[in-house]
């Protein structure tokens, strides 16, 4: 087709998320097409406000029309009222060649910071490879009219990417100049340790001036200048001379080879928009939700039995996992000897960030900080044999990035994500062609579909979540047919540690007099490696049960004397309009006979220092119970609490608590979308019904009107009748079978340590192929795996 009946084809497709994908044929039609008329057809596109969708693919398309007049087009675009198109112009750009009346709004949007800003600063240092002096003064001339601490700190930051004297001139002068805030300094000390003396990776040249992979080249005598100034700086105290001591790190430490005494494959993991250890104590705050429990109890189980010893059976052939988390400067430096130990474990990693925490959507302009981090750390543990990346974000991003450079090979966990968000909101309207640009430029749908795309394609395997359907919602949601490739494919369930479950129903039983023991036994039939068997685990409540126990008590105890024989509806999770927390709020509140029915307790959130989307959930919340009255109504906010305390919780949820709860109370996950569920397993585990989404992953594994009840979470009436009948099909005279059946499927086929050995398979064949094919490439046989990719629409 040409551009104008492909035009036509993606404006009348069935669904949003049918034009993004079709987007392509946009790209190859006009690029076969090219000239005026094309060119004119986009650019009318393009500013159609009737239909953003298309009027994206129409800027990616012009960014393949190597025209004057498509040039121009995009210039302006770069200067259009709307932010999403001058997002779009700017990512084109990107493919193209370095365009000089470009440069001023592309550094604008570099000022402006944002999404926007890390786009733009993403094209400018692709320019910069075949530019790099005029850029590089662009940047500094930028720099002469802008005094706010935050711009002048990305146009730093910018300049730090771009090879030569020039910039290197200019950091080196940022750096010691003590007129300049904190943040500016920071970012010019951080990009010299950029400029390494260290080794690039495998088959690079080491020493003086060779760089660690970042492109960003140096001459032997700046290059002593350079690690001169940070180890000035690093002898002081305060933030900047802790980012200085990383700086001369990056800049002295090398690359060290495998131990010869090291057993087991190493492997990393990141969420980078969560403040992981090992005890869970964040769960719930900010973007802490599931993804974090996973994370933990996934590398603990991988190296189980092979703790410090360098030798054991743990999952298989695990020896070492990193996760990497955010955090400060001073703990990033904490972690590198455990890092760089050679011994078998599991190590938790920090990047750091300068400021306080952000949500992950407004975390993309701090790419460069993330490469930075996560590229010092993969380099202090040595050879890591697969790196595992699990989330269309700015670490995801910044990971595969590095990946690249050190020659890591990534395992990719492919999941529907925005995908399935983004047809969840156009089945209820809240998204249409007239107001996807606005959204886009919130939310980065259309880049996120595009990383998974680029990932899914690149990665060394891809890691499928088990879903009814899955072939056809991989093929039509994210355009991937997994049938054609299936040994670079493995299904994959995520799994829970059911030791903590049988645990806290011991510690809930053992405080109302419940004799679970025994039906904790029979219902985990299979031992668990994690905890004995709860047969043999005395009937008597741990301290920590007590603690965790006794502050639900306290909560309770808030309700009116009225409401204390009611069972709990309970549901845990981050405060995103995603999770549907305010949903299920005012669903229950508009329901007269559920809000009779049961008491609701959100888990979740950090109540004093709430982020954004937080507050933005809360308030809603408060809107249909005000504040004052939440406890009187039944409605009971209790924040965040770690993973521990929530395992206890939901036990006394199916337990009751005497004289403040009743028995037999229900789960709930609102969730607009739910790729697998780790918050409904374990709320399985411990016996309790559960309500969840009709989509995703939960299909998989809840019994309709047997343990569960699957609903469409969009509809408020539906959503309070799917707990009305989950309370009572709990409290009915099959609720304990039941409870029994979700329990034991939970322990047969979800536990950590069965997600764990199948993993550690893969993890293995993974590295032995890489290592297989970089001898290849060494003896002249493949051309290696060293290949440079570039988001783009094409």
């Amino acid at each position: 087709m040409g551009t104008q009946s492909t035009l036509d084809s993606l404006r009348s497709a069935d669904s949003i998320l049918a034009t993004i994908m079709a987007a392509d044929d946009l790209t190859v039609a006009a690029s076969r097409d090219g000239g005026s008329r094309a060119v004119r057809l986009l650019a009318e596109a393009a500013v159609d406000p009737t239909d953003q969708v298309t009027a994206i693919a129409a800027v990616h398309a012009l960014a393949q029309v190597f025209d004057e007049t498509a040039d121009e087009v995009l210039v302006s675009l770069l200067g259009h009222e709307q932010l999403f198109l001058r997002e779009h112009a700017a990512w084109g750009f990107g493919a193209r060649l370095p365009r000089f009346d470009a440069v001023a709004p592309l550094l604008g949007m570099v000022i402006d910071g944002g999404f926007a800003g890390m786009i733009a600063q993403r094209t400018l240092e692709q320019w910069s490879a075949a530019v790099a002096a005029p850029v590089a003064l662009a940047v500094e001339g930028a720099l002469l009219g802008v005094t706010e601490p935050g711009a002048r700190a990305r146009l730093v930051e910018t300049i730090g990417q771009i090879s030569g004297r020039v910039p290197e001139r200019m950091l080196f002068r940022v750096a010691v100049d003590p007129a300049e805030a904190t943040e500016v300094r920071a970012a010019a000390i951080a990009a010299i340790g950029d400029r390494g003396l260290a080794d690039a990776g495998p088959g690079s040249l080491s020493g003086a001036g060779a760089g660690m992979g970042t492109g960003i080249g140096t001459g032997i005598g700046s290059t002593d200048t350079g690690l001169r100034i940070v180890t000035g700086l690093a002898a002081g105290s305060g933030v900047l001379a802790e980012v200085a001591r990383l700086a001369v790190i990056d800049l002295t430490v090398p690359r060290y080879p495998r131990a010869p005494w090291s057993s087991g494959t190493t492997v990393a993991q990141l969420f980078l928009h969560a403040d992981i250890d090992g005890a869970l104590t964040r769960v719930g705050a900010g973007d802490n939700g599931g993804i974090a429990t996973l994370l933990v109890r996934l590398g603990d189980a991988l190296v189980a039995g092979q703790s410090g010893s360098g030798a054991g059976t743990g999952a298989g052939d695990v020896g070492r996992v990193l996760t990497l988390s955010r955090g400060g400067f001073a703990s990033a430096l904490d972690c590198l000897p455990e890092v760089a130990s050679t011994l078998s474990g599991h190590a938790f990693a920090t990047v750091p960030f300068l400021g306080e925490p952000v949500a992950s959507a407004d975390a993309w302009s701090r790419r460069i900080a993330t490469q930075r981090g996560i590229r010092r750390v993969l380099r202090a543990a040595g050879p890591v044999d697969a790196i595992h990346l699990r989330m269309a974000d700015v670490g995801t991003l910044a990971a595969s990035t590095v990946a690249r450079e050190l020659d890591i090979p990534v395992m990719f966990t492919v999941a529907p994500d925005p995908h399935s968000l983004i047809r969840s909101l156009e089945s209820v309207g809240a998204l249409t062609r007239a107001t996807f640009g606005t959204a886009d430029a919130a939310d980065h749908f259309w880049f996120r579909v595009r990383l998974v795309q680029r990932l899914a394609a690149d990665a060394a395997h891809t890691v499928l979540f088990p879903r009814p359907d899955l072939e056809r919602d991989l093929r039509e949601l994210v355009g991937i047919d997994v049938t054609q490739h299936p040994e670079r494919h493995s299904i994959v369930a995520e799994g829970i540690d059911i030791g903590v479950i049988e645990a806290s129903l011991v510690d809930a039983g053992a405080s109302e007099g419940t004799p679970v023991a025994d039906v904790v036994a029979a219902a985990f039939a299979e031992p668990v490696v994690a905890a004995p068997p709860a047969s043999v685990v005395p009937a008597q409540m741990s301290v920590e049960g007590a603690l965790s126990l006794g502050q639900l008590d306290e909560l309770l105890a808030t309700l009116p004397p009225e409401r204390r024989a009611l069972p709990l509806a309970i549901t845990v999770g981050r405060l995103h309009r995603v999770k549907g927390m305010a949903a299920l709020v005012e669903a229950w509140a508009a329901d007269p006979a559920l809000h009779a029915a049961c008491n609701l307790l959100i888990v979740g959130g950090d109540l004093e220092d709430p982020t954004p989307d937080e507050a933005g959930q809360l308030d809603r919340i408060h809107a249909a119970v005000p504040r004052g009255d939440a406890a009187s109504a039944g409605l009971l906010l209790a924040g965040h609490r770690s993973n521990d305390t929530v395992a206890r919780w939901l036990a006394a949820t199916r337990l009751g608590r005497t004289g403040l709860a009743a028995a037999n109370g229900v789960y709930v996950c609102a969730s607009m979308k739910e790729e697998f569920g780790i918050a409904l397993l374990e709320a399985m585990a411990a016996g309790l019904t559960v309500v969840a989404p009709n989509g995703g992953g939960p299909a998989t594994y809840v019994e309709q009107g047997v343990t569960g009840f699957l609903v469409d979470t969009g509809d408020p009436a539906g959503l309070g009748a799917g707990v009305r009948e989950a309370l009572e099909l709990a409290a009915g005279p099959f609720g304990p079978e039941f409870a029994e059946r979700a329990m034991a499927m939970v322990s047969g086929s979800f536990t950590i340590q069965a997600m764990a050995a199948t993993l550690s398979g893969v993890y293995r064949d993974v590295a032995e192929a890489h290592e297989r094919l970089r001898a290849d490439a060494a003896n002249g046989y493949g051309r290696g795996l060293a290949s440079t990719w570039t988001l783009s629409a094409s």
